[in-house]
């Protein structure tokens, strides 16, 4: 039995035309873009084509500020570490959030171990950092702000802009996880102000295994992989480049279809909100109602466990997952889901349900409908429901 996908977030199927692009780079045996020869040249020609469209997806002043990398986590990595290193000399302050993802988190931590100091900024009940603590935050010594553009577990997207303008004017800099809000909101780093911008290609119909970092010309960054000279000198090592021709298509793609899968992805979220309550009572919405992804929403079923939720839908052919895929098989209640303010409990019953453009209408009532199936039989096992 064929599931149907409501776990977008975690990856996308792989778009006919990126498969197809894909299969004729293997086809022509591209030699390494870094060798001087005819073949290198052909090579290292297919892989600036690619850079030039994922630079447009994002309106980047020029390819060259686009870093090719192994994904999202990489991108963030390097992001991170790299302003970090290049700064210290200028100070060892670090401003994020209490909601960021785990590639973020323990880059700081790790950091941290070295010295650094981090000021971790709470959200309101709606995820939402208030720029004022960002404001606030900054001292002399703070050499970098960190915080995502939108969560991946919630879809609340953050009042970025007005977090850019504060950095400018403190000239610090400034990166943001875009990872799931790029290729599916549109996004200019230009009218945002950031400094830096993390992404990866799954997230656009691309393959896994492959990722951007946006740096703004100017930026210092040191590599987080030393070697050879490849991507600038920001990252060492042959690239990627069928994955990368991959993300290119992907990305071509995304700005081509991007109005039409925006009112698709949001369609499928309002009639999935504005049904729930006829299927299931006693729930919570964590997803902020208006600044939020089209394709994402966040669910407390209350009195019941959200990984039983899961398994069960499983069961019945529906994938979707209770939180970030890089942070399944903790025990833990998730960490952004307590910074809102939810309950232990609450935040051990919720479901991250992510649409994506293949899915419709019908599939959403067919989860709908078997979501109360499963909820009706664990709440009735449930101690805590009355």
């Amino acid at each position: 039995m064929k599931s149907i996908n409501f776990d977008h977030i975690s990856a996308n199927p792989l778009l006919p035309e990126v498969k197809e692009a894909m299969i004729e780079a293997i086809n022509k045996d591209y030699h390494n873009p870094s060798s001087q020869h005819r073949d290198g040249e052909e090579a290292a020609e297919a892989l600036e084509q690619a850079r030039e469209s994922v630079a447009k997806l994002i309106n980047a002043a020029m390819p060259k500020e686009i870093v090719f990398t192994s994904g999202g986590t990489e991108s963030v990595n390097h992001a991170v570490k790299g302003v970090a290193m290049a700064n210290a000399d200028k100070g060892k302050h670090i401003i994020t959030s209490n909601i960021e993802h785990n590639a973020v988190i323990r880059s700081l931590r790790r950091l941290k171990s070295a010295g650094f100091r981090v000021t971790s900024l709470s959200v309101d009940e709606n995820g939402r950092v208030d720029p004022k603590d960002v404001a606030e935050a900054i001292t002399d010594k703070t050499i970098l702000v960190s915080i995502m553009h939108s969560n991946n577990e919630t879809g609340t997207i953050q009042p970025v802009e007005e977090i850019a303008k504060i950095t400018r004017e403190k000239k610090i800099i400034f990166h943001s996880d875009a990872v799931d809000s790029v290729g599916v909101v549109p996004l200019n780093v230009q009218e945002i102000g950031v400094d830096l911008l993390s992404f990866a290609s799954n997230t656009i119909y691309g393959p896994v295994g492959v990722g951007g970092l946006y740096i703004r010309r100017g930026t210092r960054v040191f590599p987080l992989i030393d070697g050879g000279v490849q991507e600038n000198n920001k990252r060492a090592g042959a690239e990627n480049l069928i994955g990368i021709i991959g993300m290119g298509k992907a990305a071509e793609l995304a700005v081509r279809d991007m109005d039409s899968r925006y009112h698709h992805l949001k369609n499928l979220k309002q009639k999935f909100l504005g049904e729930l309550p006829d299927f299931i009572d006693e729930c919570i919405i964590n997803t902020h109602p208006q600044h939020s992804l089209p394709n994402l929403v966040s669910v407390s079923i209350q009195y019941i466990e959200g990984e039983s939720v899961m398994l069960m839908l499983d069961d019945d052919g529906m994938a979707v997952s209770t939180r970030s895929a890089c942070a399944t098989g903790s025990l833990r209640a998730s960490h952004v889901l307590l910074s809102l303010g939810l309950s232990h409990a609450d935040a051990q019953g919720t479901l991250v349900v992510s649409f994506g453009a293949d899915n419709t209408e019908a599939d959403v009532t067919a989860f709908l409908t078997s979501l109360k199936n499963v909820v009706t039989t664990l709440r009735e096992i449930s101690p805590l429901y009355k």
